[in-house]
């Protein structure tokens, strides 16, 4: 592999470029995709960067985005088994109140296993 350099300053830098997607792969990362980016670049750097530079990055925040979405939808499904809702079409606001409950336990358990690990 040959290697080019661009001088800045005194410093000559690599011209490195990430390889382009194949198409289907392009797409844009969630919300746990982001929140795990950002984990790996302030608290797990060696990782972040040996990811990045074998461009195994963002293969990873996708997997770790899908399966966190799948493990949302599994664990929410468990507890509404033991904690059912409300009937919506009584008492709405006491519904949603309990969804959101649910789907913010769901996420921290997934934040604490998936994603800040």
């Amino acid at each position: 592999m040959n290697l080019t350099y661009t001088r800045r300053g005194d410093y000559l830098l690599p011209d490195l470029k990430l390889d382009e997607p194949p198409p289907g792969l392009a797409e844009p990362l969630t919300k746990y995709g982001i929140m795990r980016r950002s984990f790996l670049k302030e608290h797990r750097t060696i990782t972040y960067n040996r990811l990045l530079l074998s461009e195994q990055l963002f293969p990873h925040l996708r997997e770790v985005q899908r399966e966190a979405e799948e493990r949302i939808e599994a664990i929410m499904a468990d507890i509404l088994v033991f904690r059912p809702p409300p009937d919506k079409s009584v008492d709405g606001i006491s519904w949603a109140g309990h969804m959101n409950t649910i789907k913010h336990m769901a996420e921290e358990i997934i934040l604490a296993e998936l994603i800040y690990s």
